[in-house]
């Protein structure tokens, strides 16, 4: 039977602009009438003519409403004149299988479903974002160009009797239109994990994990978080390197996560975190968020690892990775919010460094232009050019890479890492759902003090528990793409002091309500490197 697609009359959403990483906001909203069609025929209108005959995966977190947005997906897309459709197994990808696929199946782009580290269920967030042909996120002006189009929209196309079930894998064939449209359910790990087996020596990860004949042992906790990664480190960690069930916690993904916070973090991660600080026999622990791309590492007694802490050892270690010894180290770059310790490994290794805004996208045009590497985030993302998203397991099983290699625990790694490089002292403050209209305010008063102010705030000393920092410059961040040449402006009040310390005030794009406002304190400490950081930071702390 030939089915056909309609043309459904509707009117704009206000808000419908995507973020840091794609648009995000409660479930509740998504669930209104035409509100997520609106958006989903936006991105295919973005498409233009590449839509005809295209092929893009789709899938994500598993977080509530996941199912009733894939079925809205599949019908837009039969009726927009798409060929084909990847799906994960019950609609599961995580963020960076997501990547993986369309660069290994060279399609379109993809659509991931995900609030990423946001919480879930009914109450709580829903989110749709779009990555490209590189596999990364959307860049803005897509992005822009998908915003402008919501605020002008009239109707969409949908296929409404277009039934396809995506619980097991197969292959559905559907004639639309009078013309063939395909959704293909594959494995939602099988692209990934072969990926991750071309990377890292498997057979030197398994033999760490499960010991040798003259080495015990090593046990881990590695933390879902009730997110998507559940069935990757299934894969990955208990059928390819042996772990035990007792490596392993919340690794069932549930729509609601459990009625937690899927953010690997000390906060939200504290069941981990008190696990391993009180089991004596765990060297490693790790958590992961909601969609796959973010991690947070712990060595023994819970000791904790910065993100930014975790990039620069990962960079001055990758010659522990089979895959950078065959295809050799390019650039490595961070966010600017970032704590500049990779800074320092670029410059020894004499390699090229990047500093770029918040937002994963910025990192895809350096990679595909062959300078970069490995990179990083303080939001406890971490990655390299294997694909265009960051990527929680990957950053897993490189630091268990480099404990292999090194055959030493993570404390003393870090210790003789800062002995060498010195440490940057970081902490952040997170202001959620803040008064939108009072958080301007605040930046706007913040943006008055930079321009042609700044010249009197230079020289300027503050003095807190007898520590005095002398302002050296203030500004808000810019970044010119080095390979493009687009410019994306406002990217975070900055101030710098003479010591090297930062402050740096900015609002965040990854929230589904009210505004995010993001404190990032930087003290960099040549000899003094271990010492408790909230003592290093408190006079830091008090003067921003």
């Amino acid at each position: 039977m030939s089915l056909k697609s309609i043309i459904v009359p509707t009117a704009p959403f206000e808000g419908q602009k995507p973020g840091t990483s794609g648009l995000r906001k409660k479930v509740k909203v998504f669930m209104e009438k035409n509100y997520t069609e609106n958006f989903i025929q936006c991105y295919f209108d973005a498409l233009g003519s590449k839509v005809e005959n295209s092929t893009i995966v789709v899938g994500g977190d598993g977080r509530y409403f996941s199912k009733k947005a894939i079925n809205i997906i599949i019908r837009i897309a039969a009726a927009n004149g798409v060929k084909k459709l990847f799906i994960g197994e019950i609609g599961l990808f995580s963020t960076p299988a997501v990547s993986s696929l369309i660069r290994s199946h060279k399609v379109l782009g993809g659509i991931v479903l995900t609030a990423s580290h946001n919480p879930g269920g009914i109450r709580n967030d829903f989110g749709i974002k779009f990555n490209i042909e590189n596999g990364g996120p959307a860049p803005d002006a897509f992005t822009d160009k998908v915003y402008e189009l919501t605020t002008k929209i009239k109707e969409y196309k949908i296929c409404p009797d277009l039934d396809c079930e995506f619980d097991k894998m197969g292959t559905f064939k559907y004639e639309v239109d009078d013309r063939e449209f395909v959704v293909e359910v594959i494995d939602s790990t099988d692209d990934y994990v072969n990926l991750m087996k071309s990377i890292f020596d498997f057979k030197k990860l398994k033999s760490l994990i499960r010991g040798s004949g003259d080495r015990e042992p090593f046990k881990v906790l590695i933390d879902s978080m009730n997110g998507v990664t559940g069935v990757y480190v299934r894969r990955i960690f208990m059928d390819e390197l042996n772990a035990n069930q007792e490596n392993v916690t919340r690794i069932i993904p549930l729509d609601n996560f459990g009625e937690i916070h899927p953010d690997p973090n000390l906060t939200y991660a504290k069941d981990l975190v008190d696990a391993v600080r009180n089991n004596p026999q765990y060297e490693m622990g790790a958590a992961f968020d909601g969609d796959g791309d973010r991690n947070m590492i712990i060595g023994k007694s819970a000791f904790f690892v910065t993100p930014s802490d975790s990039l620069a050892v990962i960079a001055n270690n990758l010659n522990c990775i089979p895959y950078f010894e065959k295809n050799g180290i390019n650039g490595f770059a961070r966010s600017m919010p970032t704590a500049g310790a990779v800074d320092r490994v670029a410059a020894k290794l004499n390699k090229e460094f990047f500093e770029t805004p918040t937002g994963w996208k910025y990192f895809g045009n350096l990679m595909d232009a062959g300078r970069l590497s490995l990179c990083g985030e303080e939001s406890f993302g971490t990655g390299s050019d294997h694909i265009r998203e960051k990527d929680g397991i990957w950053a897993v099983l490189a630091w268990l890479s480099i404990i292999e290699y090194k055959k030493m625990g993570i404390e003393d790694i870090l210790k003789e890492h800062w002995k060498i490089f010195g440490r940057n002292y970081f902490t952040r403050y997170d202001y959620e759902e803040c008064d939108t209209e009072a958080a301007n305010k605040m930046m706007d008063h913040l943006e008055a003090l930079l321009g042609d102010n700044a010249k009197e705030l230079v020289g300027k000393s503050y003095t807190s528990e007898s520590k005095t920092y002398v302002i050296q410059k203030a500004d808000n961040f810019s970044y010119v793409d080095p390979i493009d040449k687009s410019v994306a402006k406002n990217q975070g009040v900055r101030i710098l002091f003479e010591d090297g310390s930062r402050i740096v005030f900015r609002l965040s794009g990854t929230g589904s309500s009210g505004a995010t406002v993001r404190m990032y304190i930087d003290s960099y400490e040549k000899d003094d490197y271990v010492t408790d950081p909230q003592i290093m930071l408190k006079p830091l702390i008090n003067t921003a």
